[in-house]
């Protein structure tokens, strides 16, 4: 009797160590399985493929992510056109079409009438201030907001630093010279130069050249000397305006499919996160080392006539700057919300800057 009930505990202490053996085995796969796991996501831009700055962007995040991740999550970039038209990015990825998108906030306007602030407002943030903003002023959440009714979660995706006035076939004298003016424009800009009497024309970058030369359009920006050397806007444009006004810091945007990002592991997810930040910063460090290299191959080689607006012109530009952001305000409730933060962290970083680097600048 007594080596049968030792025989049975016997057996029972060896089938309860089994089946706990089993279940440690069984998580271990488990985690192993969740790490061996892969992904693979399709990101459309609005820029032509490998284009200087704005589509290399896209291109460092696919190499940053890859490279992180250890090959379980790869990305494959296409330019504009090859998948999706560049003004389809945002639609593509709200329906989930691609999981990814790299584009400008302010060719969304017509869908929401606040998204242009997340890009660029005229007399506004330059790089560095938008990036606080973003980052510790509240701004981001304020984006995440506004794109999730559409299934889209924004990130930061890199900045060109102040943009040029742009590329003109007359000169620019006064603000009577604007009047009838066919330009090229996206976003707010676009708004201010109709109320100064131009007409504003979207076109994405890869239509610019030829609609300049076609006489199309009368004048276009684009960025600065680094990218507007690489379009050969030279060739088709005499005047070179460098006055900063409406887009004193541009940023551009990741869009994510929502669905496709929780779909992924914590870590992958973190890993885009990193990987868009690296490439925001990456993308301003490019652009200010490269534009002035630019500009002085434009005006010594090319021999472009470099010009400025003249004062009464800006000041005009501003004032009509007031009137459109005010009028925004008043129309639509999400533009005044994310319209008083930005203002709010505008205000305080300017009375900074004003008492630190505009001295600096001035005695350097």
């Amino acid at each position: 009797m007594k080596k049968s009930r030792l025989k049975s505990f016997a057996l029972l202490v060896f089938t309860t160590v089994v089946l706990l053996g089993c279940g440690e085995k069984d998580n271990t796969t488990s985690t192993v399985a969740d790490k061996a796991e892969t992904f693979q996501w399709k990101l459309v831009t609005s820029w032509p493929k490998n284009f200087p700055g704005l589509g290399m962007a896209p291109e460092k995040f696919a190499q940053y992510v890859d490279e992180m991740s250890g090959g379980r999550l790869t990305v494959k970039v296409y330019g504009a056109g090859e998948l999706v038209p560049g003004f389809e990015v945002f639609d593509a990825v709200s329906q989930g079409t691609v999981q990814m998108g790299h584009s400008g906030a302010y060719y969304w306007k017509g869908k929401m009438p606040a998204a242009p602030i997340f890009s660029a407002i005229p007399f506004g943030m330059t790089a560095t201030e938008f990036n606080a903003w973003l980052h510790y002023g509240g701004g981001l959440a304020l984006w995440q907001e506004l794109y999730q009714p559409f299934g889209v979660v924004p990130m930061a995706g890199g900045n060109s630093g102040a943009q040029f006035a742009g590329w003109f076939k007359k000169e620019i004298n006064s603000i009577e010279d604007l009047k009838g003016l066919k330009m090229r424009i996206p976003g707010l800009g676009g708004e201010v130069l109709k109320r100064a009497g131009a007409i504003p024309v979207t076109l994405t970058g890869g239509e610019i050249f030829s609609s300049l030369q076609s006489g199309a359009i009368d004048a276009s920006e684009w960025v600065g000397p680094y990218n507007d050397l690489a379009f050969g806007f030279h060739q088709v444009a005499e005047y070179y305006y460098s006055s900063v006004w409406h887009e004193t810091g541009t940023t551009l945007e990741f869009l994510v499919n929502e669905k496709a990002l929780n779909a992924l592991p914590k870590d992958l997810q973190k890993i885009v996160e990193i990987a868009a930040r690296a490439v925001n910063e990456d993308t301003l460090d490019e652009y200010n080392a490269r534009n002035n290299n630019a500009l002085k191959d434009l005006v010594k080689k090319h021999q472009v006539k470099l010009r400025q607006f003249p004062p009464e012109v800006m000041q005009a530009l501003k004032g009509y700057t007031e009137e459109v952001i005010s009028e925004q305000a008043e129309n639509d409730e999400n533009f005044a919300k994310v319209w008083s933060s930005y203002s709010e962290s505008l205000q305080t970083m300017r009375e900074y800057n004003d008492l630190t680097l505009k001295e600096y600048y001035q005695n350097r």
